[in-house]
């Protein structure tokens, strides 16, 4: 029995079954954009912890602020005894973030925790209960995060009631027939039908969704929700816990419009690896809650901010906002190559930056999804020594999170491996 296959069946017998696993490969040594199996198996990571990776695995910068936080101390609650790196990291966040006038920060842990906060800030401050989020979004596996999470399965089969006061309009998706006209027809019905607009206190939108598919918001969506949160005083919340951090082209996804959001929520890559996570938004409202009203025991670990503000360093000092460019417009380019060939059945290639996907369908159907070829594809790139996530709405879409740090050879290698993946799954 292999290694990999002892340690599979010590996951079976002592870990939940729900939580999933996308290979039965078992990491145990990463560098940059590679990772090594318990079987010594090198592979080339496209998944970047789902996202989490942007600077790669153990960045140096990253390793030599974690060493010299544990040199020091490594918790004493941030509400308990405060700390100068939680400070600094909320002061770069502030300065750094697209939120019109001054912002303030707030750390905690993961995604959905940095969610369910930033409803809780908007709520108070509004002192409204809605919240209108959009099919295809994903926000977390709390009851909340899953209440607003627009996709059911697997996320949320079974684990109803969820949070009253949570409405979905459609998230606009040309290729899959939702115009921007009927995603702001949904929201209009809304407040015809089910909740008037001076009982919403957010709209909470994924710039680019991450689970459901690497969908872009469409410009003249954006500048339309953010006159319909102007008009009947909302709170805009934008969800960049997957497409923040460089992974787009730029710092934050909403750099790419011409209107801001009110409240940003963050995680994922600004830890390089670590749990860390925060909302920052402007800064009245962010200061709504009094004293003790928001928090956790480990939110801002200094390790984990420690790490975060040398993720800003790696960012601005290695130019990773050109790289995720390059790197997207190099995935493109490669794969609008082989869609030409409709019995690969590859659809519509879409994303931003670095934060790019492409559709697998039904070879010759137009854009039927195809599930079971994503699923195919997954399993044998890892067979071949590519790490590939699927995801959409379909469950057809295939999603590159390749840290932005990695070796031009090593895309190479692994768009290769990309190739001859496709071509097995399709032959």
């Amino acid at each position: 029995m292999s290694a990999n296959q002892e340690l599979q069946k010590r996951r079976e017998h002592a870990v939940a079954r729900g939580v999933g696993n996308a290979t039965q490969r078992y990491a145990v040594r990463a560098q940059n954009a590679e990772i090594w199996d318990a079987d010594g198996q090198r592979y080339i990571d496209f998944a970047g912890g789902i996202g989490v990776l942007n600077t790669g695995h153990r960045h140096p910068k990253v390793i030599a602020a974690i060493e010299r936080q544990l040199a020091g101390f490594i918790h004493s609650c941030f509400q308990v005894m405060p700390y100068e790196p939680y400070i600094a990291l909320a002061e770069k966040l502030n300065a750094c973030a697209p939120i019109d006038g001054p912002a303030k920060s707030l750390l905690v842990i993961t995604g959905a925790e940095a969610v369910e906060n930033a409803v809780k800030i908007a709520r108070l401050y509004t002192g409204r209960p809605g919240v209108i989020a959009f099919s295809g979004g994903f926000h977390g596996r709390t009851l909340l995060g899953m209440g607003l999470t627009g996709k059911v399965a697997p996320y949320k089969v079974g684990f109803g009631p969820f949070p009253a006061d949570i409405y979905h309009a459609r998230f606009p998706h040309a290729y899959h027939g939702v115009s921007v006209h009927d995603a702001l027809d949904d929201i209009a019905h809304l407040f015809k039908y089910d909740i008037e607009p001076t009982r919403v206190a957010a709209i909470l939108i994924e710039p680019v969704q991450g689970e459901g598919g690497f969908t872009v918001a469409p410009p003249e969506f954006m500048d339309a929700l953010r006159a319909l949160c102007d008009e009947h005083g909302i709170v805009l919340i934008a969800d960049e816990v997957q497409c923040g951090f460089a992974r787009t082209g730029l710092l934050f996804a909403m750099e790419h419009y011409d209107v801001t959001a009110d409240l940003i929520t963050v995680a994922k890559s600004i830890g390089g690896g670590l749990p860390l996570a925060g909302v920052v938004g402007r800064a009245h409202i962010m200061d709504a809650p009094a004293a003790g009203g928001l928090g956790g025991t480990y939110g801002g670990n200094p390790v984990a901010c420690a790490a975060a503000l040398a993720v800003f360093e790696a960012i601005e000092q290695e130019n990773l906002l050109d790289c995720a460019t390059a790197l997207g417009e190099r995935l493109r380019d490669f794969m609008e190559a082989l869609q030409h060939e409709t019995a690969l059945g590859i659809g519509e290639i879409r994303g931003l930056g670095g934060m790019s996907a492409f559709e697998l369908i039904v070879p010759g159907s137009g854009n039927t999804p195809d599930p079971d070829a994503a699923k195919a594809l997954t399993v044998r790139a890892a067979e071949l020594g590519l790490i590939l996530l699927s995801c959409g709405v379909y469950a057809n879409t295939i999603r590159v999170l390749v840290p932005l740090t990695v070796e031009t050879t090593v895309f190479e290698e692994g768009l290769a491996l990309l190739e001859r993946a496709l071509r097995a799954v399709r032959g």
